[in-house]
Protein backbone atom coordinates (compact mmCIF):
# COMPACT_ATOMS: atom_id res chain seq x y z
CA UNK A 1 0.00 0.00 0.00
CA UNK A 2 1.24 3.53 -1.05
CA UNK A 3 -0.66 6.21 0.62
CA UNK A 4 0.90 9.26 2.52
CA UNK A 5 -1.11 12.52 4.56
CA UNK A 6 0.41 15.60 5.19
CA UNK A 7 -0.65 18.61 6.81
CA UNK A 8 1.31 22.08 5.72
CA UNK A 9 1.48 25.28 4.11
CA UNK A 10 1.88 26.29 0.60
CA UNK A 11 5.32 27.24 0.60
CA UNK A 12 4.36 29.80 -3.06
CA UNK A 13 1.50 30.30 -5.36
CA UNK A 14 0.83 27.21 -7.39
CA UNK A 15 1.86 26.63 -11.03
CA UNK A 16 -0.88 25.18 -12.85
CA UNK A 17 -0.61 23.87 -17.00
CA UNK A 18 -2.78 22.21 -19.00
CA UNK A 19 -2.49 18.99 -20.90
CA UNK A 20 -2.69 19.43 -24.88
CA UNK A 21 -5.69 17.52 -26.86
CA UNK A 22 -9.42 17.65 -26.76
CA UNK A 23 -9.83 16.15 -22.89
CA UNK A 24 -7.17 18.66 -21.49
CA UNK A 25 -6.53 18.18 -17.83
CA UNK A 26 -5.16 21.00 -14.91
CA UNK A 27 -1.85 19.82 -13.69
CA UNK A 28 -1.15 21.80 -10.62
CA UNK A 29 2.60 21.75 -8.76
CA UNK A 30 3.30 23.34 -5.77
CA UNK A 31 5.58 22.72 -2.68
CA UNK A 32 3.95 22.00 0.71
CA UNK A 33 5.97 22.35 4.42
CA UNK A 34 5.32 20.17 6.85
CA UNK A 35 6.43 20.79 10.35
CA UNK A 36 8.26 18.14 12.39
CA UNK A 37 6.72 16.70 15.17
CA UNK A 38 10.37 17.09 17.15
CA UNK A 39 12.43 20.22 17.26
CA UNK A 40 16.55 20.29 16.91
CA UNK A 41 17.89 22.34 19.62
CA UNK A 42 15.04 24.11 20.32
CA UNK A 43 14.95 25.21 15.90
CA UNK A 44 11.50 25.06 14.20
CA UNK A 45 11.79 22.41 11.44
CA UNK A 46 10.39 21.86 8.46
CA UNK A 47 10.19 19.15 5.78
CA UNK A 48 9.62 20.30 1.94
CA UNK A 49 7.54 18.23 -0.04
CA UNK A 50 6.80 18.52 -4.32
CA UNK A 51 2.97 18.00 -4.92
CA UNK A 52 1.38 17.43 -8.16
CA UNK A 53 -2.84 16.97 -8.78
CA UNK A 54 -4.13 16.48 -11.84
CA UNK A 55 -8.12 16.67 -13.08
CA UNK A 56 -10.40 18.12 -10.60
CA UNK A 57 -8.16 18.17 -7.89
CA UNK A 58 -5.71 20.44 -10.07
CA UNK A 59 -8.29 22.57 -10.49
CA UNK A 60 -9.12 23.35 -7.22
CA UNK A 61 -5.50 23.83 -6.30
CA UNK A 62 -5.84 26.39 -9.20
CA UNK A 63 -8.66 28.39 -8.01
CA UNK A 64 -8.25 28.49 -4.06
CA UNK A 65 -5.22 27.54 -2.93
CA UNK A 66 -2.54 30.28 -2.74
CA UNK A 67 0.92 30.70 -0.73
CA UNK A 68 0.56 30.39 2.78
CA UNK A 69 -2.94 28.09 2.30
CA UNK A 70 -2.94 25.47 5.25
CA UNK A 71 -4.15 22.56 3.62
CA UNK A 72 -4.82 18.19 4.98
CA UNK A 73 -3.19 16.17 1.46
CA UNK A 74 -3.80 12.66 0.99
CA UNK A 75 -1.73 10.84 -1.60
CA UNK A 76 0.37 8.61 -2.57
CA UNK A 77 4.44 8.84 -3.23
CA UNK A 78 5.92 8.82 -6.27
CA UNK A 79 9.97 8.10 -7.66
CA UNK A 80 10.91 10.09 -10.47
CA UNK A 81 13.98 9.00 -11.73
CA UNK A 82 15.18 10.28 -14.67
CA UNK A 83 18.99 10.94 -16.42
CA UNK A 84 20.21 14.62 -16.54
CA UNK A 85 21.69 16.16 -19.35
CA UNK A 86 25.31 15.19 -17.89
CA UNK A 87 23.88 12.08 -18.22
CA UNK A 88 24.12 11.72 -14.15
CA UNK A 89 21.16 9.74 -12.70
CA UNK A 90 19.14 11.99 -10.68
CA UNK A 91 16.17 10.35 -8.12
CA UNK A 92 13.37 12.60 -6.95
CA UNK A 93 10.49 11.93 -5.01
CA UNK A 94 7.20 13.53 -5.50
CA UNK A 95 3.30 13.55 -3.56
CA UNK A 96 0.76 12.84 -5.75
CA UNK A 97 -2.29 14.36 -4.38
CA UNK A 98 -5.73 12.53 -3.83
CA UNK A 99 -7.58 14.93 -2.11
CA UNK A 100 -6.86 17.97 -0.86
CA UNK A 101 -9.32 19.88 2.19
CA UNK A 102 -8.72 23.06 3.83
CA UNK A 103 -6.89 22.95 7.29
CA UNK A 104 -7.89 25.93 8.60
CA UNK A 105 -11.27 28.30 8.05
CA UNK A 106 -10.65 31.43 5.80
CA UNK A 107 -10.94 33.55 8.84
CA UNK A 108 -7.99 32.29 10.33
CA UNK A 109 -6.14 32.65 6.83
CA UNK A 110 -7.27 35.97 7.11
CA UNK A 111 -6.33 36.74 10.78
CA UNK A 112 -2.57 35.87 9.50
CA UNK A 113 -2.89 39.14 6.77
CA UNK A 114 -2.80 42.47 7.85
CA UNK A 115 -6.16 43.88 7.87
CA UNK A 116 -6.71 47.14 5.27
CA UNK A 117 -7.74 49.61 6.87
CA UNK A 118 -10.82 51.70 5.73
CA UNK A 119 -12.12 49.15 3.48
CA UNK A 120 -15.70 48.11 3.43
CA UNK A 121 -15.93 44.76 2.88
CA UNK A 122 -19.70 42.99 1.55
CA UNK A 123 -20.66 39.78 0.32
CA UNK A 124 -20.31 39.25 -3.30
CA UNK A 125 -20.62 36.51 -5.90
CA UNK A 126 -17.85 34.19 -7.14
CA UNK A 127 -19.05 33.67 -10.48
CA UNK A 128 -19.18 29.63 -9.58
CA UNK A 129 -22.82 30.10 -7.31
CA UNK A 130 -21.43 30.42 -3.96
CA UNK A 131 -20.98 33.78 -2.62
CA UNK A 132 -17.56 34.90 -0.84
CA UNK A 133 -17.53 36.18 3.04
CA UNK A 134 -16.23 39.12 3.39
CA UNK A 135 -13.24 39.58 5.55
CA UNK A 136 -13.95 40.60 9.45
CA UNK A 137 -17.18 38.88 9.96
CA UNK A 138 -16.84 36.63 12.79
CA UNK A 139 -17.76 32.78 12.85
CA UNK A 140 -20.75 33.03 15.28
CA UNK A 141 -22.35 35.56 12.61
CA UNK A 142 -22.36 32.66 10.28
CA UNK A 143 -24.86 29.50 10.63
CA UNK A 144 -22.05 27.56 10.25
CA UNK A 145 -18.90 26.43 12.03
CA UNK A 146 -15.40 25.24 10.54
Amino acid sequence: MNKVILMGRLTRDPEVRYSGGENANAIARFSLAVDRRFKRNGDADADFFNCTAFGKQGEFVEKYLKKGTKILLSGRIQNDNYTNRDGQKVTAVQIIAEEIEFAESKNAQSSQRPATAGTESRPVSAGDGFMNIPDGIEDEELPFNF
